[in-house]
């Protein structure tokens, strides 16, 4: 749970992110906007984005695609970094995506998925139940996607080398806190490398140490802008 000066700084980027969009656009794709980013999308953002990267930048609420048939259709959110990659990120709620479909629908979202991933997206869904109660899951899935692309420096950012970027991919990767324990064993090194790798990191304001006293028991990756993905 966010505290309230988060909080308050999420609210007001969220509000500032949705009329952005909302200027940006007109006629249907205004409407979808304004319609279609409800509880459920704002509830993703706010457990599950913002305390990964603690920004909005490059995500788009509500994004309009086509399928195979040219037919209109809208994703809940797009990632597009500037690179041109593309992520389709989806809420899916058990009573709209799955217990009210009837088979013709359910194979359509199987064929859009499909066809979507063939025009080069990736697609990433997450259950509202999730997103709701346990947030800490869906944040390491996307931790998990999004790490093998981190970007090699962000720029006017800290310069790291080959195995400092190694280490801070399979960090984000893990979804959790990462001890130089895990490094060693993943990377084949000895622990004093392993531990000297975490530091370099925490250094640079890329990893948090945690532990008591003067003794630290592991790192946390911090959050990061969408700028060191991709």
């Amino acid at each position: 749970m966010m505290e309230n000066g988060s909080n308050q700084e999420f609210e007001e980027a969220h509000r500032l992110w949705i009329s952005q969009h909302a200027e940006q656009r007109e006629g249907e794709a205004k409407g979808r906007l304004l319609r279609g980013h409800n509880y459920a999308e704002k509830l993703f953002v706010q457990n599950v984005w913002w305390p990964l990267f603690e920004s909005l930048d490059q995500l788009h609420p509500e994004v309009e695609i086509y399928d195979w048939n040219r037919k209109s259709q809208f994703l809940d959110f797009a990632y597009l970094p500037q690179n041109g990659a593309r992520f389709g990120l989806e809420c899916d709620g058990f009573q709209s995506h799955i217990k009210d479909m009837d088979r013709e629908k359910f194979s359509y979202a199987l064929n859009r998925d499909s066809y979507l991933t063939g025009m080069g997206w990736r697609m990433l869904h997450f259950a509202f139940d999730d997103i709701q109660n346990r947030p800490e899951i869906c944040r390491m899935l996307l931790q998990l996607a999004l790490a093998p692309y981190l970007t090699r420096s962000r720029t006017g950012g800290p310069v790291l080398a080959s195995a400092e970027k190694d280490v801070l991919r399979y960090a984000w990767s893990l979804g959790r806190a990462v001890r130089p324990k895990d490094v060693q064993l993943h990377f084949e090194l000895n622990f004093r490398t392993a531990q000297k790798l975490l530091q370099s990191l925490s250094g640079k304001n890329l990893l948090q140490p945690v532990g008591s006293g003067q003794r630290v028991r592991f790192y946390e990756p911090k959050a990061m802008h969408p700028d060191q993905i991709w």
